[in-house]
């Protein structure tokens, strides 16, 4: 499942849930049942809210902006360079202070 996408021609769409957020698929679980991938766009004073996913793991690349990631037990700033990764069934959020923009890997594939 060799695949090149440019990061500017990926189509991006108002996120199913949450406003003030968007999201681009790059390889969804139709095409990789293993992983998905996608471009998160998440607008300046947007939360995604606490959740858990119950069998994913995120691995999340902030591309651009600035935010906070809540991780562990707490709220830590995030910024463009740092790689996050999450496990499954632990609680984690996002708050942009700044456009960000991310590259999400979620395994296996969520979307």
């Amino acid at each position: 499942m060799a695949l090149k996408v440019n990061l500017n021609e990926i189509q991006m769409k108002e996120h199913p849930k949450f406003e003030g957020v968007k999201v681009g698929y790059v390889v969804t679980k139709e095409r990789h049942p293993e992983l998905s991938i996608i471009i998160l766009e998440v607008a300046s004073g947007v939360e995604i809210p606490l959740h858990t996913h119950e069998k994913e793991v995120d691995s999340i690349f902030i591309l651009e902006g600035e935010g906070e990631m809540y991780m562990g037990d707490s709220w830590q700033t995030v910024k463009k360079g740092d790689i996050i990764a999450v496990a499954s069934k632990e609680l984690h959020g996002l708050k942009a202070k700044e456009n960000l923009k991310c590259y999400v890997v979620h395994a296996p594939a969520l979307w």
